[in-house]
């Protein structure tokens, strides 16, 4: 079967809605991947499909973020059993991760997990994220921590996974890397542009001189000054401009 066959045949199989989600979440792979966030095949983000509380869509494991298309996503229910048919395996570990939280947030249209090189860096020191930039004041209004346990490969780390996140937007997962969880798949894209540029800052920041600490009431307010500065939109205010910026580059995500 040809490419365009097989795109044809999958688009011809899902709703509208679904099609919809799926050039999205291709679009924030590719993202990542333009950013310089990926870590060669993995890490993962996932997205729930529109309409069902047990389906949703991951990467296939193997490919590179800068290769996926809306085509190649895999459909899986909560336990990664493929629930259409698909020529590529998903990643187990990756999927512990996501299952878990898809499962106890109703509000997880999607959850973003990176192991970008900043992220990894604070991840590892025990002050964690400090408030000593703008970016880091829309993160701390909505952090939490998991220590680390290893490889996730065991179900049992779930329900302290869970209980670590609560109803946080944004979880440092310590010795390991970031992970942000949106109701649409632009809010976990652009919550993690600002996780990974809290850290990337905060690491710069560290080679120079003392640090200035911004003060815990604008952190308590940066919640209130999201919703304004993005007009109550959240990530959906940039999303159709970093989708147009992609169709400049190489509009091949929505096949």
């Amino acid at each position: 079967m040809s490419d365009s066959d097989f795109t044809s045949a999958i688009r011809a199989g899902v709703s509208k809605a679904e099609w919809e989600q799926r050039v999205n979440l291709a679009a924030c792979y590719r993202l990542v991947a333009l950013f310089g966030w990926d870590d060669l095949i993995f890490t993962h983000i996932s997205a729930r499909v529109p309409g069902s509380e047990h389906h949703f869509l991951i990467n296939p494991y193997g490919m590179m973020f800068d290769e996926i298309t809306a085509s190649h996503l895999v459909k899986v229910d909560l336990e990664g059993n493929k629930v259409m048919d698909s020529p590529s395996p998903i990643n187990p570990a990756g999927f512990t991760i996501h299952s878990a939280i898809h499962a106890a947030r109703a509000d997880a249209g999607c959850v973003l997990h990176l192991h970008s090189v900043n992220g990894v860096a604070v991840s590892a020191q025990a002050g964690g994220v400090l408030p000593i930039s703008q970016h880091s004041i829309f993160v701390l209004s909505s952090l939490a921590y998991h220590d680390y346990e290893g490889v996730a490969l065991n179900d049992d780390e779930k329900p302290r996974l869970v209980r670590d996140l609560g109803d946080k937007r944004f979880l440092m997962l310590r010795n390991h890397g970031l992970l942000t969880v949106g109701d649409s798949i632009a809010d976990a894209f652009v919550s993690m542009y600002f996780f990974e540029t809290t850290c990337m800052i905060q690491v710069r920041a560290q080679a120079g001189g003392e640090l200035i600490h911004v003060g815990p009431h604008i952190v308590e307010g940066a919640a209130t000054q999201w919703q304004q500065v993005t007009k109550g939109a959240g990530g959906g205010l940039a999303w159709p401009a970093l989708l147009r910026k992609l169709d400049r580059l190489d509009p091949g995500f929505r096949s």
